[in-house]
């Protein structure tokens, strides 16, 4: 059984718990240690380790402190050049070259955002396997037999046009948000090129307080799959 518990997801932080019974993961470390501490119920010395997707301190801003308190974490090189990471608690993964962090299989995959390499993981046990993908603009690969997908369902386009408009996010922003995360749309149209008949579960990450609709965007990807969908 998967469980994945969201400790913090959002502009403001991201990291998610993610455990099968025998191995938990931190995916990303967007939060300070102490609140990943107090979120996770002190969990954190239970870790086998933490993926990091990308730079930007609203997913990796724990990262030092994690590794001081011997949490072994994997990242992109470009993401570890970027944030000035060492140590020996930090690994240096590849996109598409599979690694093994306790009983799961991690296979890193590049993702499309403004950051130096940013990743995507496609996490495997003898049951599951699972989708993490957030921060992207669109995800280049297809994937069969997903169990679980964590994805980003960052924004719609009509919604963002209306932001716009209302003088609530400058044009500018706007740019930025749709060459750097999903849509709606375009997680409706990766959604409808994949074949998730195996699909348990469908999470929406990173939900934008300013240019989405939690309600909407649940009650739009469940009746395009059949698949019961959840926001984080």
């Amino acid at each position: 059984m998967v469980e994945l518990q969201t400790l913090a997801s959002g502009s403001t932080g991201n990291a998610y718990l993610l455990s099968n019974g025998s191995s938990t993961l931190l995916l990303e470390a967007g939060i300070s240690i102490k609140q990943l501490r107090q979120r996770s119920g002190f969990r954190l010395t239970a870790l086998d380790g933490a993926l990091v997707s990308h730079e930007h301190q609203d997913h990796s801003a724990a990262v030092p402190e994690l590794m001081r308190a011997g949490v072994d974490v994997y990242m992109s090189q470009g993401t570890a050049e970027a944030l000035g990471a060492s140590g020996h608690r930090l690994h240096i993964v590849r996109a598409l070259e599979r690694f093994q962090i306790g009983s799961w299989a991690v296979l890193p995959f590049d993702t499309v955002h403004d950051a130096a390499e940013p990743l995507g993981f496609l996490l495997t046990d003898s049951v599951n396997k699972i989708l993490f993908a957030t921060d992207t603009q669109y995800l280049k690969y297809r994937f069969q037999g997903l169990t679980h997908l964590f994805v980003e369902c960052n924004h719609s386009g009509p919604i963002l046009r209306e932001s716009v408009n209302q003088g609530v996010v400058h044009p500018t922003l706007a740019h930025r948000i749709r060459q750097a995360h999903m849509s709606l749309e375009t997680l409706q149209r990766m959604l409808a090129a994949n074949d998730f008949s195996r699909a348990e579960e469908i999470r929406l990450l990173h939900l934008s307080d300013d240019n989405s609709d939690e309600e909407g965007f649940l009650q739009a990807i469940e009746e395009q799959t059949g698949i019961p969908t959840y926001a984080e």
